[in-house]
C-alpha cells in the first residue's frame, strides 16, 4: 500500500470513531449534559471539537509512523492496540452522552486510558515521534477522566 493512502486510512479509521462518538453526544451537548452540576474547572463547550480535531489527526499520524515500521517486532500488536482504543474512545461517547450514564463511562474510560498509555509506550519504543504525537491524546484523556469522575461525583 502507498504510504500515502495508508496516512488517509488512519485518519479515515480515527475519524470514523469521532464521527460514532459525535452522534452519540450530538442531541446530549444540548439537552442533557447543560443540565448536569460540573466543577468549575470543566472547559467551555467550544474548547472540545478544536481539540479532538488536533488530537484525532496527530494520533493518526503517530499510527501512520508505526505503520511505516511495522516490519520491526511489536509494531502489528501496537497498531492493533491502537484500534482498540479507537473502539474504547466511541464507547466512551456512547456511555457518556448517549445513554447517559456517567459512572460506566468513568468505569470505561478508565480501561480506555490504560489502551492509551499501553499504546504511548509501544508507540515510543518504534518510533520517538509517534510517541511525542501520542502524549496529548493521553494527557487530554486524563483530564476528560478527571472531569468525568467530578460530574459523576456530582450529579449521583
Amino acid at each position: 500500500m502507498n504510504r500515502w493512502a495508508a496516512l488517509l486510512l488512519f485518519l479515515l479509521a480515527s475519524f470514523t470513531a469521532a464521527t460514532i462518538g459525535g452522534q452519540a453526544t450530538a442531541d446530549s451537548v444540548r439537552s442533557w449534559y447543560p443540565t448536569l452540576a460540573k466543577p468549575g474547572w470543566n472547559p467551555p463547550a467550544a474548547v472540545f471539537a478544536p481539540v479532538w480535531t488536533l488530537l484525532y489527526v496527530a494520533m493518526s499520524v503517530a499510527a501512520w509512523r508505526v505503520w511505516l515500521r511495522r516490519d520491526l517486532p511489536g509494531a502489528k500488536p501496537a497498531l492493533r492496540l491502537f484500534f482498540v482504543s479507537l473502539g474504547l474512545n466511541a464507547l466512551w461517547s456512547v456511555l457518556f452522552f448517549g445513554l447517559h450514564r456517567p459512572g460506566w463511562a468513568l468505569l470505561e474510560i478508565l480501561l480506555f486510558w490504560c489502551s492509551l498509555v499501553a499504546v504511548l509506550g509501544r508507540f515510543r519504543r518504534l518510533d520517538t515521534a509517534a510517541g511525542w504525537l501520542w502524549l496529548p491524546y493521553v494527557a487530554w484523556v486524563s483530564f476528560a477522566t478527571l472531569l468525568n469522575a467530578a460530574i459523576w461525583w456530582l450529579n449521583r
